[in-house]
Order: C-alpha cells, then sequence, then structure tokens
C-alpha cells in the first residue's frame, strides 16, 4: 500500500525514493529562492512554490532522516548581492513556517503546549497580524538614531541599503520618546501600495521603459537601487512589526512591543490583534481575507505568534525559522494557458528534471512562463502533453506549478511525452535506478553540466563565495581547459606563472589586468574560507548548509570527518544492529540521520574522490568555524540527555544546550563530556559511569549554564 502524506497525497513507497524526491525539490526550491531574494524576478508562483515545500515537509515527516540544509525547510532567503556592502545581522533574520488548514493552525497551538508543557487550561495568547508582501529589512538605531539598515539576505548577512531606506518617510530618522533603548535593530517589511504602484506604471509607460510585474517585485527593485536618487523617486512605504538586536525589550509581550514601535514613530499595522483561542485565530484570518482586496497593499496570509516574549524565549528556533511564529497563507491562485513545449533540464547531480514552457499568463499579479513538471512519473500521472490547456497555480506570489490538463478528451490530441533516456547535454546513457523516480545521466566526469554546475557549487556564496567567479567565468575557464577540478581554482595563478602554461588572463577577452588581478586575491582569501563552507561546496548528496556546520562543528575538520566515515560500517539489518562506533558517532550527530551519514560515508569511501580532495586540501588551508557561545560554560562540550526531564521537555534541552554553543548526541561514547541524566536513565548512564564522563542531574544543569 502506498504511503500518504496528511493531506492524502501519494508519496514514495520506500527511503531510497524519498531520498532522491527530497534531493530534486530542494535543488529546485533553492533556485526558486536565489531568483525571488536575489534577482527580484520569481518565475513561479507562490502556490507553486508553497506547494514544493509542503511536498519536501511531507517527505521530511514522513521519512526524519531526510531533514537537510539543502531543504527550504533549514535555509532562509538567498546570499546578498554583491552590488551592495555587506552588514551581518547581530540576530539572524529567520523565514516563517507556513499553514494553508484550519487543522496546520490547530496543530501550531497544540505543538507549543506540548513542547512547554502548558496544561489545557493555561492561558496561550497569540497575536495576529497580515503578512504583508514585500521586502524585509532591519533597521539599527543607536541612542535613537537610524545609523544603518539592511536586506535579509541569507539570514545571517544582508545588504546595505542604508541610504535608500533613508529615502522611505516611513522610516524615521530619529525615534522620539524616553524608553527607546540605546540600541534597537527594528525589523518590518517594505512595500508599495496598489495606487502606488499602479501611477509608478503608468510612468513606466510614458517613459518606454518596462513596467513592473507585482508591487513586492517593484518594492524590491526600488530598495536595492544602486543610486539611492532612484529609489528617492519610488513611492516607497515600510511597516514595522518586530525587532533583532536590542540593548533592552521595554515590554513583555510581542503586541506590546509593537505598540511601542509605533510610539516611537514607525508605521504599524492596525490589523493586529491578539486572540484567546485557536477559534478567534481562524476567525481574524477570515476577517482579513475578506478585507484582503480593500486593503490597499498586497498581503498573502496572516501571520501568528506566541505573544508572550519568555514563552518565545523558551520556544526558541528550529533550523530556518522559530517554534513560536507561523504564517497561515492565502489559498492558491490558478489561471489558464497552453504548454508549448517540455524541456529537459540537468543538475549538478546529473538528474533529469522537466520544465513545462508555457504561453506567458499573468497569476496573481506575476507573468508566468515556466512550471516544473519534477519527473517522468509526475507527467504519466498528470498526462500532461505539449499542446495541451493547462491549469497553471500559484500558492502565494512565487512559484507556479501545473495542476491538470483541461482538454484531455479534445479530438487530434498530440502524443504522451515519451522521457529522454540520453542525457540532452552530453549524449551519455541516462540511468533510472529501481525504485527511484528521478533519471540521471551516466556521463558524471564528462558531462558539461555536471562538471560546470558542481564548480559553480563549489564557488557559490554559501560555499567559498569566490567573486569573480560566476556562471560565466566558470563555464570560460572550463572551455579553455583550466579548471576542471576544485582544486585547479587554486593553482591558476600558478599555473599562469609557469611559462607556457596557459594564456595570461589579464589577456583573455573580457579580462583586464585589474580583473584578472582581483579574481586571484579573491581565489587567495578563499584559501582559507571556513571548513564548513569547503564541505558544502564539495557537493555530498543530502549535505547542504546547515548539516556541513553539523558535521563540522562535531569533526573539526575535513580530515577527521573523511577518517571517521572511512572507519564506519553502517548497521547490517540485523536485529539489535547499530552500526559499529565509527557510524554512531556521525549518525548520532543531532539532526544527523542516517541517509545523511550514509551519503557522507559513501562519498569519502569512494577511492575516486581522494586524489582530487587530496589536490585540493593541499592547496587550500580552511579556517574553523566560528565558535558559538564563545562565554558559555558548556561551548564546545559535547552534551548527551537522557531519562525523564522534569523542568523542561527533552527538545527544549537540546535546543538550550546548541544555543549556548554545546554540541548534543543521542549516544554516549569516548567522546562525550558531559551527560545529564534524568528519572529512569539507564545504559547511557551505566556506560558514562564506566568511562568516567562527569554526570550532572537537570538541576546541576541548570545550575552549570546559570539557567
Amino acid at each position: 500500500m502506498a504511503t500518504t502524506d496528511k493531506d492524502g497525497g501519494e508519496l514514495p513507497p520506500s527511503l531510497p525514493d524519498a531520498a532522491a524526491e527530497h534531493a530534486k525539490l530542494a535543488d529546485e526550491i533553492r533556485a526558486h529562492d536565489r531568483r525571488y531574494y536575489q534577482d527580484d524576478a520569481p518565475i513561479v508562483s507562490d502556490a507553486d512554490y508553497d506547494a514544493l515545500r509542503q511536498k519536501l515537509n511531507a517527505l521530511e515527516a514522513a521519512f526524519p532522516d531526510l531533514v537537510t540544509a539543502d531543504s527550504p525547510s533549514q535555509t532562509v532567503g538567498a546570499a546578498p548581492s554583491e552590488a551592495f556592502a555587506k552588514v551581518r545581522h547581530a540576530v539572524p533574520m529567520l523565514s516563517l513556517g507556513n499553514a494553508f488548514k484550519d487543522e496546520d493552525v490547530a496543530e501550531f497551538a497544540a505543538r507549543i503546549r506540548r513542547f512547554l508543557q502548558m496544561p489545557p487550561e493555561e492561558a496561550l495568547a497569540i497575536s495576529a497580524e497580515p503578512k504583508i508582501d514585500g521586502l524585509s529589512a532591519s533597521l539599527r538605531y543607536e541612542d535613537g538614531v537610524f545609523v544603518r539598515g539592511a536586506t535579509r539576505g541569507d539570514g545571517a548577512v544582508g545588504e546595505d541599503v542604508t541610504q535608500n531606506l533613508r529615502t522611505i518617510a516611513d522610516v524615521p530618522e530619529r525615534l522620539k520618546g524616553k524608553d527607546v533603548p540605546a540600541v534597537i535593530e527594528v525589523r518590518g517589511e517594505v512595500y508599495m501600495s496598489h495606487a502606488d504602484f499602479r501611477a509608478l506604471n503608468e510612468r513606466q509607460v510614458e517613459a518606454g521603459k518596462p513596467v513592473f510585474a507585482n508591487p513586492r517585485n517593484a518594492a524590491a527593485g526600488s530598495l536595492r537601487q544602486i543610486d539611492p536618487k532612484n529609489t528617492a523617486a519610488r513611492p516607497l512605504r515600510f511597516f514595522a512589526y518586530a525587532w533583532g538586536e536590542a540593548s533592552e525589550v521595554p515590554a513583555e509581550t510581542q503586541s506590546g512591543m509593537v505598540k511601542n514601535l509605533g510610539r516611537w514613530g514607525f508605521a504599524v499595522n492596525d490589523e493586529m490583534t491578539v486572540c484567546a483561542t485557536t477559534d478567534e485565530l481562524l476567525a481574524h484570518y477570515r476577517a482579513i481575507e475578506e478585507k484582503r482586496a480593500t486593503l490597499g497593499y498586497d498581503i498573502d496570509g496572516v501571520v501568528y505568534k506566541v505573544d508572550r516574549l519568555d514563552l518565545q524565549r523558551r520556544l526558541g528556533f528550529v533550523s530556518r525559522s522559530p517554534r513560536w511564529a507561523i504564517a497561515h497563507k492565502f489559498p492558491a491562485e490558478q489561471a489558464t494557458t497552453v504548454l508549448e513545449a517540455i524541456d529537459i533540464q540537468v543538475g549538478r547531480t546529473g538528474s533529469l528534471t522537466p520544465v513545462a514552457k508555457l504561453k506567458p499568463v499573468t497569476v496573481g499579479g506575476v507573468v508566468v512562463s515556466n512550471a516544473t513538471l519534477h519527473n517522468e512519473d509526475e507527467i504519466a500521472r498528470k498526462d500532461v502533453r505539449v499542446g495541451d490547456t493547462v491549469v497553471v497555480q500559484r500558492a502565494g506570489d512565487v512559484i507556479p506549478q501545473v495542476v491538470r490538463v483541461t482538454d484531455a478528451d479534445r479530438k487530434g490530441r498530440g502524443p504522451a511525452f515519451e522521457f529522454p533516456h540520453v542525457c540532452p547535454v552530453c549524449g551519455s546513457h541516462a540511468a533510472r535506478d529501481e525504485g527511484e523516480v528521478v533519471w540521471r545521466c551516466t556521463g558524471g566526469l564528462t558531462c558539461r553540466a555536471q562538471a560546470v554546475e558542481r564548480l559553480r557549487h563549489f564557488v557559490s556564496r554559501g560555499a567559498m563565495d569566490i567573486e569573480g567567479l560566476g556562471e560565466k567565468q566558470i563555464e570560460a575557464f572550463y572551455e579553455w581547459g583550466e579548471i576542471r577540478e576544485p582544486a585547479d581554482i587554486f593553482t591558476l595563478e600558478k599555473r599562469e606563472k609557469t611559462e607556457g602554461r596557459l594564456t595570461a588572463l589579464k589577456n583573455r577577452e573580457g579580462w583586464g589586468e585589474t580583473s584578472a588581478r582581483n579574481l586571484y586575491a579573491a581565489i587567495e582569501a578563499a584559501k582559507s574560507q571556513t571548513v564548513d563552507r569547503l564541505l558544502y561546496g564539495l557537493g555530498i548528496r543530502h549535505v547542504g548548509e546547515t548539516n556541513a556546520k553539523r558535521l563540522m562543528r562535531h569533526f573539526a575538520t575535513i580530515d577527521a570527518l573523511r577518517e571517521a566515515a572511512k572507519a564506519a560500517t553502517s548497521p547490517s539489518g540485523e536485529r539489535g544492529d547499530k552500526g559499529d562506533e565509527a557510524w554512531r558517532e556521525i549518525v548520532d550527530i543531532d539532526g544527523i540521520g542516517a541517509v545523511v551519514a550514509k551519503a557522507v560515508v559513501e562519498f569519502f569511501r569512494e577511492p575516486k574522490n581522494d586524489p582530487p580532495l587530496d589536490a585540493l586540501l593541499a592547496e587550500a588551508t580552511p579556517s574553523a568555524m566560528e565558535a558559538r557561545a564563545e562565554s558559555s560554560p558548556v561551548s564546545g562540550l559535547t552534551v548527551v540527555f537522557t531519562g525523564a526531564l522534569e523542568k523542561m521537555t527533552r527538545d527544549e534541552a537540546k535546543a538550550m544546550a546548541e544555543r549556548l554553543g554545546a554540541k548534543v548526541s543521542g549516544s554516549v561514547s569516548k567522546k562525550t563530556d558531559l551527560v545529564v541524566a534524568g528519572p529512569g536513565a539507564g545504559s547511557k548512564l551505566e556506560k558514562a559511569k564506566e568511562l568516567g564522563i562527569e554526570t550532572l542531574t537537570e538541576d546541576e544543569w541548570l545550575a552549570r549554564v546559570g539557567e
């Protein structure tokens, strides 16, 4: 019997199938994130984007080992543009989880109560406010004066748009009030009203310039103008609704703090309210939905936040979002258009992904001309053919998907689509493993699509972040035969100086002395990039940015990870077999499951990967990861929790330890530093005593960390 998600959708029947589907979805969503957050040019609607996220979340719920940083459930936004100076957020700007149905909202409230072990009779106040569809920004004030403003970027680092933000009337230059904190980062949304958007597009037409697709794109493009004078000419607005770093927070609730923002001089949303029950939340959601067309600005849902700030602190965060907040999205918008062609794109892992080329159609204010068809099975299930009239859906305002065919009974309909069994890039045979849904090119060492994509991934902002080596430059160096594997990047200048080895870069078309010098400086700087970025850049399947951090926070060096992986023996399948100690050391890292561990072990145990990796490590000397919570008494220690905890849940304890810079493991070994044991602790406590590992009670743990 097929596995289904909570909505009745069919899921892959086995872990290998699910892993393949998960990897494909993750790659697709990351690409759409770049188009949305970085380029301000989405090609799909929110509905399609949310549908991809929902499908991925369903996979992760059914197969927990699939949770990876490649997944949208673990990442935020996209890297900041190189056109602006970078600003590191003192407090990360995270994204929100989504709710699509009433049941999701009820589960959100129930999940909070479970995490906090709140009895049913205890009140749980939750604020509700419109989810503005604009561009997130953070404004830093020192002694009440605006000193710096930045975009969200990738959540950790944003773009410095201070001068552009100064042109917005809703952004006060100086805050008013006696209780303004000495330092506070006010966060909110830059947006454009419907009336201002229409007027702007009318001026664009009069000037013979292209019009904007929707208010969100117009606002994002306007704020990210290189010349602030251009931003000043655009009618931007700003709603404040949150804060980041603050020297003090003069309120005990979310709603109270938002009222303070209003008193200090910011525009805050009048539609915000505080609800005591799930029924009240849903009633407010429906009231806002009815008002949506008359608000005068775009919203795509309602945001719910636990109102008490002390509960927010206890709930903490998961990888990309707070546990105490969620966005309840509005239903998808749909349109009908003609499917003109089906193209096959080859990903950096060799996966062949079908893309529907559509007759352009406007869905929810965005012109859509492409939509993913996911895989061969999805095309067959929907019986999608070239020439069909199809319904295209957007869930929000980002990603489109083909929902169904409307004219399947018409006469003269074209033949069923035949999925190619040959790579369209290199002509190599394409294979589909038993139980998998994805076809993959077998020419991994010769396929230009894979080689170039892997190199582009290696130098990307999330990985080695080598400025000056973009898509076009990587393709050019590959065509010239100068860069075929990562180590070649770091020997480029040395080989140029070796007489007769290669044409001087400054003499190449499109290059000059200055650009060549800047590139070599960027490559030299990248040699000491942090070790987690180098690991992520290797492109190991299921090892995204978050999992790379988890692994390197535990092993510290690539060689240490490689040594463990080569020594690891995974479970044999026999009852009670949990694999050897090296395997358990990897799989027990909090957040790293068997799927990720298996991918890591397979990569490092493949002999063909040793020479290029050795060559890379001979040229690059990656630096250690930035320490977290250096002043914490448990920073850098490996902690195991066992037994029943009475003052907090196990999830809350893990979140606390990680916040303080500790590493949480699921098993006790010689590398364990502390074991926190509650009532009922069994074999883990016994093993800790055998190994002479320090053990603490829950109270002793709280005293140790000063909580």
